[in-house]
């Protein structure tokens, strides 16, 4: 496994750990559907939470959060609504980003709630 994979995959962990402390309901990891995927969907209260994980090293050349572009956007909505078809949902959605930059054996997590909003 790479070392960016297995950066990922820990960032992941830590991401679903720090949801499960604030209440979430873990419903899917790494969901995927054709050539769609979701790091993580859970539940908070009532709502769909569909949450983009992006981890980085310290000596990366951009925070986390700056790699979830126009493209990607679009790529989380039409997965999330995959999903939302898929399961026959009718909550209301959310999107989240969680950024975590690794400094060595430590470090720093953001959680973006309402990161951004699907446009019409």
């Amino acid at each position: 496994m790479s070392q960016q994979k297995e950066i990922g995959n820990k960032g992941e962990a830590i991401a679903q750990e720090h949801l499960r402390s604030l209440g979430y309901q873990i419903l899917e990891t790494n969901w995927r559907a054709h050539y769609y995927e979701i790091d993580i969907i859970a539940q908070d209260k009532d709502e769909l939470v569909i949450v983009e994980v992006k981890t980085r090293s310290n000596d990366s050349y951009e925070h986390p959060s700056e790699a979830v572009s126009n493209k990607k956007i679009r790529f989380l909505v039409n997965a999330a609504e995959a999903y939302i078809f898929e399961k026959n949902s009718h909550r209301d959605t959310r999107f989240d980003v969680i950024s975590i930059v690794f400094y060595g054996q430590n470090f720093e997590l953001e959680h973006i709630k309402d990161a951004f909003y699907p446009t019409a």
